[in-house]
């Protein structure tokens, strides 16, 4: 990379640096707004022991479905899994460590952890067994649960449009977890669907700052839809 200029022009490059035993934050709800291209080389590098952060686990051959399959994950942080049959059978024998967080509880700890905050209370989750262990406190009448916020040492994000220094566009529902992801990475790799010169995205319409940004890639995706539903035929 010379100076601002941020791109890449392979999946190497882009996921340089990466080793077992890291921690990776992968955004998308479902399979919507998901770095397809960078999970899919994580596969080919077999890079194991990851904990992941994510909001789902994706389908059994597709999204981090694909890294659960090869055993590359040991660690699941995540709110949803329900359409994964791999993740649950690896979370009933004891193979994969899931750690299932409120989703709106994980979308905070991941913006907490990209602004510096180290902790905050919330009362979700308060008398139920996500409290377990976790420090209690009573604040205005009402019972709050501490929570620790996430970072990760690398975040991989899908973005709409990205210009060449990294500044970021997010296009509907794969404005996800992407944004609060993208601050949250030690190292944040963007996989783009358009990358533009500095200058064409209206500044006012930017969702991340390119100060967030590592490492930006262009990909095409597949945009595979996870449960399709139709009219039946008269």
């Amino acid at each position: 990379m010379a100076g601002f200029n941020k791109v890449v022009h392979s999946y190497d490059e882009a996921l340089a640096g990466l080793s077992d035993d890291m921690t990776i934050m992968v955004g998308g709800f479902g399979l919507c707004g998901i770095p397809e291209g960078l999970i899919n080389h994580m596969v080919k590098l077999g890079v194991k022991g990851l904990t992941a952060i994510s909001n789902n686990a994706g389908v059994d051959d597709f999204g981090l479905g694909l890294l659960l399959k090869q055993h590359q994950i040991s660690t699941m942080i995540a709110s949803y899994v329900g359409e994964n049959a791999t993740f649950e059978q690896q979370m009933l024998s004891g193979e994969l460590n899931v750690i299932l967080t409120p989703q709106g509880t994980l979308a905070e700890k991941i913006r907490a952890g990209g602004a510096g905050i180290p902790a905050f209370f919330t009362a979700t989750g308060y008398g139920t067994p996500i409290a377990d262990g976790k420090e209690t406190r009573e604040i205005k009448g009402r019972h709050y649960v501490l929570e620790e916020s996430l970072t990760a040492d690398f975040a991989l994000v899908r973005a709409w449009k990205a210009d060449t220094m990294g500044n970021l566009v997010f296009r509907k529902t794969a404005a996800n977890f992407n944004p609060m992801m993208a601050t949250a990475g030690k190292i944040t790799v963007v996989e783009a669907e358009e990358i533009v010169e500095p200058g064409d995205l209206d500044p006012n319409h930017i969702h991340t700052p390119g100060i967030y940004v590592d490492r930006v890639i262009k990909a095409s995706f597949e945009k595979r839809i996870e449960q399709r539903t139709v009219k039946a035929a008269k």
